[in-house]
């Protein structure tokens, strides 16, 4: 696959960087010359520099043959993406996408617009990155929840505590009906690697789980996890930018209480002339003093969304020291991830997997429904639709010589959910979710052509 990206900053060669591993032909625009020498040092990917709304530009960088463009400036050139991605499907881009920084553009009505111009797809990482918190603050005490189905399978995330039943198990000690799995243990990242589990894994103290299960045996999990469901009801935000004042919007009309420390005092005034329930306190969350006198103990969720990593990890750090039951850490430095998740933090959000991932599917086939790309771990959540007469469907799970760093965890069957076994056998039309390493991802294929 041709794909075309313009943007060199953090998202444009995170993406890229993800991209590559999947043997697609990647081309970056940009204008900083400097830039696109970083880039071409650690990936292998072209360059071209110039202006992504020149028409010189883009055609010397391929857009007439590109299956897929992706502008990805940062967000205060969201006119430059706008432009970019409109000209690029008209010069004969299959599928166009562009970063926004404008939640008003993301309105059914305006998106319509869009469309109508060209653009497949409009992304507001800020916008991305505070639902994937509200959806967090909304579940039990995990690291990460994914919904399936509306709801039918769910893939839910957690670090395997001293309390936890499933420590020192493997799956073949927890004897289940395999034919009625309640639940199924799809990847664990021990150590910053992700493995893929067999019958005779070990599951190990400190370990992320990663599990797929049924919405009916959601309950039954949490208590062999030892994690509990947690009702948020007081809410303290660390930094009042955007995702901080979305995820407050969310939040403040149904919560008893929830507040927001910035340490900008122009910004804590918008805030408050925007946000009608939610106390806005001007201060500098850096310090652990100033956290305990605002009485941040005294709160069941601690979110940290400055724009510093460091900043947000050592607040979450304190505030989990000071009793808070659930933390959540804005990380950009992906470098930092599993640091932060050593801490103790008990969820990293990073707006450029979140955003890589919703561009990721546009590179899938058109039998993947949904991808999600996993923070903390370096795989995929894959929802595939079963055509008739594929070879997903020729035999039982277990005889199909399905790779082993990729793993079947669930089926949607009409309005049954089925938790995969190596009997199971998959029909056409079923929706299958699969947990994958990217070295897998050209191997899955063939199973669903």
């Amino acid at each position: 696959m041709k794909i075309v990206i313009a943007g060199a900053g953090e998202v444009g060669c995170h993406l890229a960087k993800m991209l590559s591993e999947g043997f697609h032909e990647i081309t970056i625009i940009d204008n900083d010359e400097e830039r696109l020498a970083l880039v071409t040092e650690s990936m292998d990917v072209l360059t071209v520099q110039g202006n992504p709304t020149s028409i010189k530009v883009l055609k010397s960088a391929g857009v007439d043959k590109a299956d897929l463009f992706v502008a990805v400036n940062p967000a205060k050139e969201q006119d430059v993406n706008l432009v970019a991605a409109i000209i690029a499907k008209k010069l004969g881009a299959k599928k166009v996408t562009a970063r926004i920084n404008d939640a008003e553009y993301l309105n059914y009505d305006n998106k319509l617009m869009f469309t109508d111009m060209g653009i497949d797809l409009l992304f507001y990482p800020e916008k991305i990155a505070a639902t994937e918190i509200g959806d967090l603050l909304k579940q039990s005490d995990v690291s990460e929840f994914v919904d399936f189905a509306r709801g039918q399978l769910q893939m839910v995330v957690f670090r395997i505590d001293e309390d936890s039943k499933l420590l020192n198990k493997t799956s073949a000690d927890l004897h289940f009906d395999p034919d009625n799995l309640p639940f199924r243990i799809v990847a664990l990242t021990r150590g910053g690697e992700t493995i893929i589990p067999q019958r005779d894994t070990l599951i190990k103290r400190s370990d992320m789980a990663y599990v797929i299960t049924k919405r009916s045996h959601v309950d039954e999990l949490m208590a062999l996890s030892g994690k509990h469901y947690l009702d948020i009801k007081r809410l303290t935000i660390l930094g009042g930018g955007r995702i901080g004042e979305m995820v407050a919007a969310q939040f403040e009309k149904n919560a008893e209480f929830v507040k927001i420390i910035e340490i900008n005092r122009e910004r804590c005034e918008v805030l408050s002339e925007n946000l009608d329930h939610t106390l806005v306190i001007n201060g500098d969350g850096r310090n652990s003093d100033f956290l305990y006198e605002e009485d941040v103990k005294s709160c069941d969720a601690f979110v940290a969304v400055t724009s510093s990593s460091e900043t947000n990890i050592l607040a979450c750090v304190a505030a989990k020291k000071m009793g808070v039951a659930k933390t959540i850490a804005e990380v950009e430095n992906i470098e930092y991830i599993k640091l932060a998740e050593g801490m103790g933090v008990d969820a990293v959000i990073n707006k450029k997997i979140i955003t890589a991932g919703r561009i990721f599917r546009f590179t899938m086939s058109n039998k993947v429904r949904t991808v999600k790309v996993i923070g903390g771990s370096d795989a995929e959540v894959i929802e595939y639709i079963v055509n008739p007469d594929s070879l997903i469907t020729k035999a039982p799970i277990g005889e199909l010589n399905f790779p082993q760093d990729a793993i079947i965890g669930g089926i949607i069957r009409g309005n049954e959910a089925i938790i995969a076994s190596d009997s199971t056998r998959i029909r056409p039309y079923d929706r299958v979710v699969i947990f994958a390493l990217p070295t897998a991802l050209g191997r899955i294929e063939r199973f669903f052509a």
